[in-house]
């Protein structure tokens, strides 16, 4: 596995198969400016080309377990209050393209995420405000402390959740990204949990990584490869604009290539043969 990019207000954490990317701007609430953006979007280049579905195995050359699952959560008290007041205040200062650059760039990041080949999972606590609400919206699973609030808080500075709004109306809906968008205030973790925003909560902080230990544990025994064509086949019937007829044709000629494929074969016979996928090998 090739070596990660340095950074310094992002850290990164490898466990077998999977790969922890952590806030590391306590002291800022985990706010972030343009070199935390960078250094994110970096990590998260770095682990889809380091992944199992982006390399099509489980190891690299030397032994090395591939990736399979992403964790990012904030170090201290609050998971991310969003952009940096600096940056927020250096923007009104910036001609209209070069605030399109700087948007860009968190496009870059928050489809990065969206997008990405691992199964990833929040471990959110505190605050996740603007663009760290459109870090949670970006993930697959959301396990969140019971003091976590949530906010799409860009309308409180005259602005809009733009860049992060097909990501939140994508995971909440249309009527509820409206009203947070517009109301821009923040819901507690009860809330968040009813409309869809986050998957699970636990009573306190120190609980988050047990339960993020359990969703990796499960994941273990899920074929890596199933789990990224399990985003690619969502991705494709979001954006599908062809006929019910055509739709279903090409999910028969999906499963057909999943079924054919060495993971699927792998599975298949482990399961007649009732023993453990090659996958499963190691896991926790």
């Amino acid at each position: 596995m090739e070596k990660p990019p340095d950074t310094t207000l992002v850290k990164l954490e490898i466990d077998d198969a999977s790969c922890h990317i952590i806030l590391s701007r306590e002291e800022k609430y985990n706010a972030m400016n343009s070199q935390m953006i960078e250094e994110l979007i970096g990590l998260l280049n770095w682990s889809a080309d380091n992944s199992v579905a982006t390399q099509g195995r489980l190891h690299d050359e030397d032994g090395v377990p591939l990736l399979r699952v992403v964790i990012i959560s904030g170090a201290g008290k609050h998971f991310c209050a969003g952009a940096d007041i600096n940056m927020m205040r250096d923007a009104g200062a910036k001609t209209a393209e070069q605030n399109r650059e700087d948007s860009k760039r968190l496009d870059a990041l928050f489809n990065g995420l969206w997008s990405h080949p691992c199964f990833t999972i929040g471990a959110i606590q505190g605050v996740a405000l603007g663009g760290g609400a459109g870090l949670i919206a970006c993930m697959d699973h959301v396990v969140a402390a019971r003091n976590t609030r949530i906010a799409l808080s860009e309308g409180k500075l005259g602005i809009l959740p733009a860049v992060i709004g097909p990501y939140v109306y994508r995971r909440v809906g249309s009527a509820c990204f409206r009203r947070l968008a517009m109301q821009a205030s923040r819901i507690d973790a009860d809330e968040a949990l009813r409309i869809g925003m986050v998957e699970q909560l636990v009573d306190t902080v120190d609980d988050l990584a047990a339960k993020v230990d359990e969703m990796v544990a499960e994941l273990m025994t899920t074929g890596p490869m199933a789990v990224a064509k399990a985003k690619e086949l969502t991705l494709n019937f979001d954006r599908w604009t062809s006929n019910d007829d055509e739709l279903r044709q090409w999910t028969l000629d999906y499963t057909s290539r999943m079924r054919a494929s060495d993971e699927g074969q792998e599975g298949l016979s482990s399961f007649l043969e009732n023993k453990d996928a090659n996958w499963k090998s190691g896991s926790k």
